[in-house]
């Protein structure tokens, strides 16, 4: 007793005790995600359910890739089973001269209009992304009047680099310059070019001056992301500034019960965003207000449907809280069962992932063009050991390149483009490769529909003589070839049209002579 009653027995079994009250709680109750975060996470995989893409480090072209996803999400990730709707908005508008995308633009103002930035709060990989970078351990940067005015570039970025930018190019000059994309975008090159390169290590040696300013970019907003919360979204997302003009008008958002609302500011005041008001254009509606709402005033709905009621809403009506977990079960199964399908399909059955292997070189080439002594009866395709198919088109020369009329000779085919410093800086060897060899060899170099500039006017300053040609908008060679903007990219076939090569990375002289000896052995 007399023990007890020491300042230090005290002080020693408060300690205990809390000690005790620590260790009763599991490490999951601590650290268990939200559901926010269990969402979060669900539609970064949702968009990204080729897996088998990170896997082969190729990028998926089903028939799905023309849909657009709600959040920010590059096309070239090779696991993206979706476009980016910015990226789409960019090729939209700098394919004015020659169409105008209403479905892109519809699909944008339908995501808007129905979930606003609520998007951001919860669909966005990127920012996830940003979120998770948050939590590493550092001294945090608080929101103020700077922060603030900071949150306007991003639409001063949507103006230049996603509207300006693609309509200048694509009206005067006829090309698509996906500005953002091209010159800032992070997640194009963390998702697509550190995506990929793991499987493709060979593309190191393509890189340039645009991946390299564009990693520093990425690596810059990976860090200030760290010290201040949702950097990129805040102060450059171009998307997030399109959905933020919807805020006011979108089917779901934080609500506001004016009735109960006493103006304390507790909303604004803890919110991480730059908010001067609750479902303001800067508002993600990630709902961390609504559990520091003591008035019960704030709720996340769905027009008249409550998805989030008030924290204190939930202790009056259980029954209500019931409900909510009833339906929440139904919702989640659904959405396990609909992934699920997704992945399946994107990942085995889509039909874009299987290649002809019955169908042969059509038959209507006659015996004057294909020697018997050159047939082949390997099946169609892309890859070493088959025959590509034939197709036929029109250079920039305005000659004509049919591939079936050059059996007996080996085809090169390299798909190179005008904004490629690899592709501009070996395709002179190509050409000394060429008047080597002019009898014995073909060759085809060709652009990807997506230019930059003027390509004709770009190879009138060049001295290259090979045929030149730019794919058509259904991109039907690089189809033909399985090429992506993963450039330079070259093809050799032997004297039968059979693959004897089809990889992407620059190429020396000595390695076109050696394919080139490879070919005529086969």
């Amino acid at each position: 007793m007399y023990l007890s009653r020491l300042p230090g027995y005290v002080r020693s079994v408060s300690a205990l005790d809390n000690v005790n009250i620590k260790t009763n709680k599991s490490w999951w109750s601590t650290h268990k995600p939200s559901k926010r975060r269990i969402i979060q996470l669900y539609s970064a995989l949702l968009y990204n359910a080729h897996l088998r893409g990170f896997a082969e480090g190729k990028i998926f072209a089903g028939t799905s890739k023309a849909v657009c996803v709600p959040g920010f999400n590059c096309y070239s990730c090779p696991g993206a089973i979706g476009a980016c709707p910015l990226g789409a908005i960019q090729n939209a508008l700098g394919s004015m001269d020659k169409h105008i995308g209403f479905y892109v633009l519809g699909i944008v103002l339908l995501y808007g209009m129905l979930l606003g930035r609520t998007i951001c709060g919860f669909l966005c990989p990127l920012g996830l992304i940003q979120e998770l970078l948050h939590k590493i351990p550092t001294p945090k940067i608080k929101k103020s009047r700077a922060t603030r005015a900071l949150s306007y570039l991003k639409y001063v970025i949507l103006v230049i680099f996603v509207a300006v930018i693609p309509i200048y190019y694509g009206l005067l000059h006829g090309l698509q310059v996906p500005g953002f994309c091209k010159y800032i975008c992070p997640a194009g090159t963390f998702e697509g070019a550190i995506g990929m390169l793991p499987k493709n290590p060979e593309w190191l040696s393509m890189l340039g001056p645009i991946f390299t300013r564009k990693f520093v970019i990425m690596v810059l907003v990976g860090l200030v992301c760290i010290f201040c919360y949702r950097a990129f979204c805040r102060f450059l997302c171009p998307l997030g500034a399109i959905y933020g003009m919807f805020n006011q008008l979108s089917v779901i958002g934080v609500k506001v019960d004016a009735g109960k609302c006493n103006n304390c500011g507790a909303c604004v005041r803890l919110c991480k965003m730059d908010v001067k008001q609750v479902g303001d254009h800067e508002c993600i509606y990630c709902g961390q207000c609504i559990a520091h709402c003591n008035q019960a005033a704030l709720s996340l709905k769905a027009g008249k449907y409550t998805l989030i009621p008030p924290v204190q809403d939930k202790d009056k009506n259980p029954s209500d809280s019931q409900n909510i977990k009833t339906l929440e079960k139904i919702t989640w199964t659904a959405a396990i069962v609909v992934l699920t399908g997704i992945m399946i399909w994107s990942n085995f059955l889509d039909p874009s992932l299987s290649k002809d292997t019955t169908s042969y070189i059509d038959a209507n080439v006659s015996d004057t063009q294909i020697s018997s002594l050159y047939t082949s009866q390997a099946p169609l395709g892309y890859e070493v050991g088959e025959q590509l198919q034939d197709f036929e088109v029109t250079c920039i020369d305005g000659n004509t390149f049919k591939l079936s009329d050059y059996r007996g000779k080996v085809v090169f085919i390299n798909l190179w483009a005008t904004f490629c410093g690899p592709c501009v800086k070996e395709l002179p060897h190509f050409v000394d490769f060429y008047h080597e060899h002019e009898d014995e060899v073909a060759m085809l170099a060709v652009h990807p529909h997506f230019t930059t500039e003027d390509v004709p006017a770009y190879l009138a300053k060049q001295s290259w003589d090979i045929p030149f040609v730019i794919d058509d908008a259904d991109e039907t060679i690089f189809k033909t070839v399985n090429g992506s903007l993963a450039l330079p990219q070259t093809i050799v076939l032997n004297k039968k049209g059979e693959v004897i090569y089809n990889k992407v990375g620059s190429v020396t002289p000595e390695v076109l002579q050696e394919l080139f000896k490879q070919a005529n052995a086969d």
